[in-house]
């Protein structure tokens, strides 16, 4: 049925055909239809993080900023779906056009810059939902609020989201906020966690309930660059890394039409560097969960991501091109490879 459906979304504009497509799920959830659609969830159940997720397929952050269709997206078999990323205060993101296909090469480059309602919202929104699996809220910081504060808006949210996410993740990685890669590196990216680790942990004992926190990191980097990522990781006891958000690169996409757009590139040519980052990381840090997201648009490409390094895996752009079906492909190839129970154990 995509494959009927996709050329008339691709005559729309990017953006609004994502929110056509979102709102036609959410009223197809609600006649009953997406999981007649596509069957089913696979259930591969693996705890990690201290938590159990029904498979190990999810969904990245920024489909769904708002945390408005939770609960349509979770339909399509999800074990876990991330929402966000999310700010203290609304903010309306990049002027538009701010998102553009690149579809001979599986490729979308997006300059949002964390256009959402704000973390009330959010939080309003969570409170609804009925999705059973894993659900993770990504937090990051107002375009309005310089680097040398951002910490405070990491906390606000992080106060906000603690009681009804499952795990948080820390996007310090977009490329569309000007600044916020700076906080992945050095003495910037421990004054960041340290206190955030230390906040986390008082709320895990005020509210009785332990949410992992992880970091979600960029594809831009060089081993020495990753190596000091990963240490700074382990020293301030983070419980698990995202790898990667989008890439700035234009490498693998040199003339295309778009390519010179500013943005970060999601999608297939994301794909190996996410996986060396992943390679890298998984050298550094054994026993860390790693989630590997970055150009997953085929069941041979989730193995491949599980093969660099990573415990579970996100869908994005994969999604766009591919269409729903690909979440359930991926979890089932995935269930067939199945990690050993002792590696499974070694990052709980």
């Amino acid at each position: 049925m995509y494959r009927l459906v996709r050329p008339l979304l691709f005559r729309l504009d990017p953006e609004r055909a994502h929110n056509v497509t979102l709102t036609s799920l959410d009223w197809l959830h609600g006649a009953g239809g997406v999981t007649r659609l596509v069957g089913r969830r696979v259930e591969d159940p693996v705890e990690l993080l201290g938590l159990r997720f029904p498979n190990r397929v999810g969904l990245a952050a920024g489909l769904d900023k708002n945390a408005d269709h939770i609960d349509a997206l979770g339909a399509l078999g999800f074990g876990f779906v991330e929402v966000g990323t999310v700010t203290p205060k609304a903010q309306p993101g990049n002027p538009k056009p701010r998102m553009f296909r690149l579809a001979d090469h599986g490729a979308l480059i997006n300059r949002f810059g964390f256009n959402n309602h704000g973390v009330a919202h959010l939080v309003e929104q969570v409170g609804k939902r009925r999705f059973a699996g894993v659900l993770g809220i990504n937090i990051g910081k107002n375009l309005t609020t310089d680097v040398e504060h951002a910490l405070d808006d990491y906390l606000t949210c992080l106060e906000a989201v603690h009681p009804h996410a499952d795990y948080i993740t820390v996007n310090v990685s977009s490329p569309n906020t000007p600044g916020l890669r700076t906080l992945q590196f050095g003495e910037q990216l421990d004054a960041l966690l340290a206190p955030l680790r230390e906040r986390s942990h008082r709320l895990d004992r005020e509210h009785g309930r332990r949410v992992p926190l992880v970091v979600k990191i960029a594809p831009d980097m060089e081993p020495a660059e990753i190596e000091l990522v990963a240490n700074s990781l382990q020293r301030n006891a983070v419980d698990g890394v995202i790898a990667t958000n989008t890439t700035i690169s234009r490498e693998a996409v040199k003339g295309a039409a778009h390519a010179e757009e500013a943005g970060g590139l999601s999608g297939r040519p994301a794909f190996e560097p996410s996986n060396r980052v992943i390679r890298e990381l998984r050298r550094h840090l054994p026993d860390m969960v790693i989630i590997g997201v970055g150009g997953i648009d085929s069941a041979a490409a989730a193995r491949e991501k599980i093969a660099a390094g990573a415990d579970l895996i996100q869908l994005y752009s994969g999604l766009v091109f591919q269409g729903p079906g690909l979440v359930g492909e991926c979890a089932r190839a995935l269930a067939a490879d199945a990690p050993s129970p002792d590696t499974q154990e070694a990052r709980r």
